[in-house]
Formats: C-alpha cells, sequence, structure tokens
C-alpha cells in the first residue's frame, strides 16, 4: 500500500468517529509513523510502504480514532515560537494561554532581572516560553503533581534554560520561598460537574487534576490569589487565567487581597480569559 491509499483509509476512519480534523490528523499521524514532516507525506504520496511502517500508522489512527490527543500521541506541541514535550501526565498547552505571554512581553518590554513564579507551571509553556523571551528572567515553578514537573525540567533542558529556572512540588498553599516582580497563573477553574461535558479528547485523557475547579469552579483560583497576594512584590504584577464565567467572581477576590485590576482579556472565541493586577 502506498501513502496515499493509506492516509485515504486513515482518514476514513477518523471522519467514521465524527473527527473534523480527520484528514490533516492522519498525514500528521503519518509523518510521524515514518520520522518524517507533513510536507514529505503531501511531496511522496506514491511511495509505498514497508509493513511495520504501515502497522505504526494503524496502530496511531486506532488511537486518534479512540479520540487520543494528537499532541499525546506525538508527545508535544507547539506553543508561541516553541515546541514542548508533552504526555498524558501535563495539560496540553492552549493557544488562548498565549494571551498571558502577550501581556507578559508588553508589561515588561524596558524591564530587567525580574523573578517570574508560575503557579501550577505543568508543562512549563508559560513559565518557559517568558524566561525564551526575556534573556535576564529568573523563573520559579511550582506543581503538585511529580510527573508534570519532570516533564516541566525535560522542556526546560530541551530549551537550555536550566540555568534560570527552578521547579518545586508544592501544593500553593504551602508554598513560601522568596518574593516575585511578576506571578503567573493557568490554575484549574472548570466547575467539577461539567467536568463531564467536556470534549472526551480532554475529559478521557488529560488530567483531571488540572481541569477540576471545585465545586464553584473557584477553589483553586481562591488559594492562587491569596498565595499570590504574600508572594508577590508591592506593584508586582499578577497575570491570572479564569474560565469564561468567572470574571466578576475573580475581580471581587482580587481586590480583596489587594490588587488592583490593569484589564480583562478576551480569547480567541471573545470570552474572558485573562486577568492582568498589580498588587498594591
Amino acid at each position: 500500500m502506498n501513502i496515499q491509499s493509506a492516509v485515504i483509509e486513515g482518514a476514513n476512519v477518523l471522519k467514521d468517529k465524527s473527527i473534523l480534523s480527520a484528514q490533516l490528523d492522519t498525514e500528521i499521524l503519518m509523518a510521524k509513523a515514518l520520522g518524517k514532516n507533513r510536507e514529505y507525506i503531501i511531496l511522496n504520496n506514491d511511495k509505498v510502504l514497508n509493513i511495520e511502517n504501515l502497522e505504526h500508522f494503524k496502530k496511531l489512527v486506532q488511537e486518534r480514532a479512540r479520540r487520543k490527543p494528537i499532541a499525546y500521541l506525538l508527545n508535544k506541541k507547539f506553543f508561541w515560537n516553541n515546541e514542548f514535550y508533552v504526555n498524558k501526565n501535563s495539560l496540553i498547552p492552549r493557544p488562548d494561554t498565549e494571551i498571558i505571554i502577550e501581556q507578559v512581553l508588553k508589561l515588561t518590554k524596558n524591564k530587567n532581572k525580574l523573578s517570574v513564579l508560575d503557579i501550577g507551571v505543568g508543562s512549563g509553556c508559560i513559565l518557559l516560553t517568558i524566561l525564551k523571551e526575556r534573556k535576564n528572567f529568573y523563573g520559579t515553578g511550582i506543581d503538585i503533581s511529580k510527573n508534570s514537573l519532570s516533564i516541566c525540567k525535560k522542556n526546560a533542558k530541551n530549551l537550555l534554560l536550566e540555568g534560570r529556572s527552578k521547579f518545586y512540588k508544592s501544593d500553593v498553599d504551602k508554598f513560601n520561598l522568596g518574593k516575585y516582580d511578576l506571578i503567573v497563573s493557568n490554575p484549574p477553574y472548570i466547575k467539577r460537574c461539567d467536568l463531564k461535558y467536556l470534549e472526551s479528547d480532554v475529559i478521557g485523557f488529560e488530567p483531571t487534576m488540572a481541569l477540576d475547579g471545585g465545586l464553584d469552579g473557584l477553589s483553586v483560583i481562591r488559594k492562587v490569589i491569596e498565595k499570590s497576594s504574600e508572594l508577590i512584590k508591592k506593584n508586582g504584577k499578577f497575570i491570572l487565567e479564569i474560565g469564561f464565567d468567572q470574571k466578576n467572581k475573580a475581580i471581587k477576590l482580587l481586590n480583596n487581597k489587594g490588587f488592583y485590576i490593569n484589564s480583562t482579556l478576551k480569547d480567541l472565541a471573545m470570552n474572558d480569559r485573562c486577568i492582568v493586577s498589580t498588587k498594591i
């Protein structure tokens, strides 16, 4: 069987499972099976596959048909300007989270040697992207997941940022190390009763710990705001990602802990997604 025939067959399997990106996903999985890029697949569609590559491809298609996310099948996800290693132990970086990076870069245009804390660091995509863009900033990441931290350390090593980053396994309540110029956080913020409505790609595969925001979706956000108010320097900036319906409640929590609200930002779907604040 040649590449083109296998891709057509694979795309049909995914279409039968109502996967909207069936064609693109299939080409990406063929590239993975052959250890090539997608361009190679498109330009060499008459190349005959050996048995080993064909079996590997079919296995990947079957996993995708079960809704396993492409990022986990490839063990990588592109975010901002870099590729990040990911596996089932960390949330997959989302394009909407790049809003945090945009804001940080605007706010720190002429700043030097800032210390940055990322609460719930996950794959490290936020913190490490900031450090990559700001060559003399120093970063600290905390997470309660040991597995997440090992992914983060791997990404720090891949991006040559080991010298400017430190990571700690800690619950946000118990972390008391240092004072920070800038704090960022993308905490779990989905109401527990809403988890079952998430797409099966998400709830079936991504870590529930990184999604579950408790009964009202704000239980982790409350902790993060409280701890940030203790760890942040006066006039320090705090950038928080929130759920689409949490803006007013989050602003109230921030105000109660001495934060002035600079702006709220919408994501690509025009939902409220991010709050920028200053410790006063």
